[in-house]
């Protein structure tokens, strides 16, 4: 890392108490931003293909659709315990390894053995019951090792880069999140088409799927190392001059999470706000597009069928056409002028992805020209990436800028991380209820979904961004 130091001075007081002013942390090479989160592409396979997945593997292992959201409370569950804890112990770690290094380096272990372990949970000769709860306690260790991974990328350009800079980090990070998603997403039918079978006795899950796992923990692996050994934190006194802190600031800042959260910038629960609806929309998205297409495109609902399981090969090409309009997004918004503005385009360009899955059948005629509909689905998610793009990059934008100074930046990242976790919550477990509400026809909660992004759309207007 490049860590010579400027002249200039950060010309804003700290957000969160006191009024040093510090020098402003260098500009950091292209190839610098992008070492601090090639690691995050790994971490990103392994969530992708948890979200891929999880609900193919509880639906082959026998759980009802209707109890499908319920076993997606456990991941942002973990997540609203881990990441602050996280947070609250790697800023007060220093090691010869770094302060946020040592979580990604155990976060990353634990979760390839995971991803080795969850989709053999068929396989041990287990009833039915006892197979879905070891699948259930896997994804608990699953999310809290994942966890322990994803955070520190976070920290670390928090920790590492300025605000000038910041847009283009989480942009980077964005970029890498959804290319590991597209690797992540096509596995299956790429395995698939290489003679690896999609099929298995019931209550097993198929190779194609197994070895899409394996391969993602290779590649978690390495990618997580590379960053562990091509970056060097900030040392404890350089830490505290490119981010305005002083001892005295630092003691004051103490104190236990209802404290920390009464003195938070408001920009913390403005932009939660916007989060809650977005991350309640996804939720559902990764709970039952697999049935939605099953239903709608394929014509089944039976999860132990071949077409069943060829739809839910193709919702990870579904997610990849995501990933990719998510890519290409996320070059684009830097180039707005003002954030909010990006923020509010890319929400609204997601809502109409969404809502227009609701139209498409087994096949679709448009100007005369008839569509499979598993092809016509191609738009609507590419612009359902749009929407992803701006919720990895922007809220943390706005975020990180706010807190400039605080020399709690990892807990308050560790307790931001809970606006992403409780709506996954809250939507899991409303999940049943929204689904027997809407007929049980799964295609209407990617309805719900475009409903919550035009939400969180209008909950923009609320933010006010720290300049």
């Amino acid at each position: 890392m490049n860590k010579k130091s400027t002249n200039k001075t950060n010309p804003e007081a700290s957000p969160c108490g006191g009024g040093l002013v510090g020098a402003s942390k260098p500009s950091l090479s292209f190839w610098s931003l992008w070492n601090l989160s090639f690691g995050f592409f790994g971490v990103q396979i392994a969530f992708a293909l948890q979200t891929s997945q999880v609900s193919r593997i509880f639906a082959t292992l026998g759980a009802d659709p209707q109890n499908l959201s319920y076993f997606w409370i456990v991941p942002p569950l973990t997540g609203l315990l881990v990441q602050p804890i996280v947070g609250i112990f790697s800023d007060r770690t220093w090691t010869r390894l770094g302060r946020r290094m040592p979580y990604l380096l155990i976060g990353t272990l634990v979760t390839a053995l995971l991803l080795l372990i969850l989709p053999n949970s068929g396989a041990f000769g287990l009833s039915v019951g006892m197979a879905m709860i070891f699948a259930a306690t896997c994804l608990v260790l699953f999310g809290v090792s994942t966890d322990m991974a994803l955070q520190p990328f976070r920290m670390l350009v928090g920790d590492m880069v300025n605000e000038k800079q910041k847009s283009l980090a989480f942009s980077i990070q964005s970029f890498l999140c959804n290319a590991g998603n597209i690797l992540a997403y096509l596995l299956p039918i790429a395995l698939v088409a290489w003679g690896i079978s999609n099929v298995a006795p019931e209550g097993m899950i198929p190779d194609s799927v197994k070895w899409a796992f394996y391969i993602g923990a290779a590649v978690l692996l390495v990618c997580s190392f590379y960053t562990i050994f091509t970056v060097k934190e900030l040392p404890p006194d350089e830490y505290a001059k490119y981010n305005a802190i002083d001892e005295s600031k630092a003691k004051a800042e103490k104190g236990n999470i209802i404290t920390l959260l009464k003195k938070v910038p408001s920009v913390f629960w403005t932009v939660g706000l916007v989060q809650f609806f977005c991350w309640a929309a996804f939720l559902y998205m990764w709970t039952y597009t697999t049935g939605a297409i099953a239903g709608s495109v394929w014509g089944t609902t039976d999860a132990s069928s071949a077409l069943f399981q060829t739809a839910g090969n193709w919702v990870g090409v579904l997610f990849a056409i995501q990933a990719i309009g998510g890519v290409l997004w996320a070059f684009v918004i830097p180039k707005f002028k003002n954030i909010k503005v990006a923020y509010i385009v890319s929400l609204l360009i997601g809502a109409v992805g969404f809502l227009s899955t609701r139209f498409i059948g087994a096949e679709i005629t448009i100007f005369g020209t008839t569509i499979l509909g598993q092809y016509a689905l191609f738009l609507p998610y590419f612009f359902v990436g749009f929407a992803w793009a701006g919720m990895l990059a922007i809220p943390f934008t706005l975020l990180t800028n706010a807190l400039q100074g605080t020399s709690r930046m990892g807990t308050y990242l560790g307790l931001f991380n809970g606006t992403i976790c409780i709506p996954q919550i809250v939507a899991a477990v409303a999940g049943g209820s929204l689904l027997f509400l809407v007929g049980g026809n799964q295609s209407n909660m990617l309805v719900i979904s475009g409903i919550l992004l035009v939400l969180g759309a209008v909950a923009v207007f609320w933010v006010k961004e720290k300049k």
